[in-house]
């Protein structure tokens, strides 16, 4: 593809050969002739002077570089877009495979893919255009949407609605028990003093949630878990049970929501973030990696640490924190 078509494709202007051919697409380490490129962190910035990449998308602001330039207000979400161009997804065919096991009480929408070994339990209703490949299992009275799209082991529990869109990848459970147990006192339940609560709520994921490797979205012990439109589960993330999650959040790897968890809409939660059960996470908070939320947090300010506090504030303690020793050789010197 020459650079000026493929300018066109993403709304970019052009700096540079708009004859010069693009073959691919590369990290900007890596990018070779032939291949297109972005720099949307500051941090790579000075790698754009030398790299030997075709193009390199940039803010409309970037310097001039060597490198042909499409600036374009997002690169990386330009340079996504390119990955789409380059790369061709595997297409899945409408059919039921042989070995696939569909009860009878099944509503299977138009232009189903369903893969080998799947099953589709009793009075599940599947939506048109979906995908279920290999392995998956959808328990009695799943609710899918539209296009649909589960990678090969994912499982969805009984009586889980999910809606147009969502995409479970591979190992994703929804609808899990939840972790609820009541404490059993006395010497006649030695053994079994844990008494299991019955997890009766659903999960309920809303329109163009993506819920990525070996996530867990617990049912809840009453009334429901749910996870708003947009919203993004990374991998190895625990939603626990009765916790709502709002619109356009993203939850990133090993996050974990104790059950109750109130989280809002256009959240961030970092890597290994915990929040504690019946706390609210205000529209708009961020909380870096491993920040430990024992409370309530506001709408829109960012926190990190444990227990987590405002950003800046715990900047300026961990820079304290790093001079102890030397405070504390000060402090004595003076006493002496």
């Amino acid at each position: 593809m020459t650079l000026s078509a493929l300018a066109e494709r993403l709304g970019a202007h052009l700096t540079g050969d708009p004859e010069a051919l693009v073959k691919g697409v590369a990290g900007i380490e890596e990018a070779g002739p032939g291949e297109l490129t972005f720099v949307a962190n500051p941090k790579y910035a000075a790698q754009a002077r030398y790299t030997a990449a075709a193009a390199v998308l940039v803010e409309p602001e970037f310097p001039e570089i060597p490198a042909p330039t499409l600036r374009v207000a997002n690169p990386y979400l330009a340079f996504a877009r390119a990955i789409e161009i380059f790369y061709s997804a595997p297409a899945y065919v409408p059919g039921i495979h042989p070995t696939a096991v569909v009860a009878e009480t099944a509503r299977i929408g138009a232009n189903a893919h369903i893969g080998a070994y799947a099953v589709i339990g009793e009075h599940v209703i599947l939506g048109d255009d979906a995908v279920v490949l290999s392995h998956v299992v959808l328990y009695p009275h799943v609710r899918t949407g539209d296009r649909f799209f589960a990678h090969a082991h994912a499982v969805v529990r009984e009586h889980c609605r999910l809606g147009d869109d969502v995409t479970l990848q591979n190992g994703a459970i929804v609808g899990a028990d939840g972790f609820g147990f009541a404490r059993q006192h006395g010497k006649e339940f030695a053994g079994r003093a844990w008494y299991k609560i019955r997890q009766s709520g659903a999960a309920v994921l809303e329109d163009s949630v993506e819920v990525q490797a070996n996530a867990c979205i617990d049912r809840a012990s009453i009334g429901e878990t749910r996870v708003g439109s947009g919203s993004k589960i990374d991998n190895l993330v625990q939603v626990g049970h009765g916790s709502t999650v709002g619109r356009d959040t993203l939850l990133c790897a090993q996050v974990g929501l104790a059950g109750s968890t109130a989280v809002g809409n256009n959240v961030i939660l970092a890597g290994q973030v915990g929040v504690a059960g019946h706390c609210t996470v205000g529209d708009g908070a961020i909380a870096t990696a491993q920040s430990g939320i024992p409370g309530d947090v506001a709408p829109g300010i960012t926190v990190s640490g444990y227990p987590a506090i405002e950003n800046r504030q715990w900047l300026r303690s961990v820079a304290i924190f790093n001079r102890l020793p030397e405070i504390v050789r000060q402090l004595k010197a003076k006493s002496e």
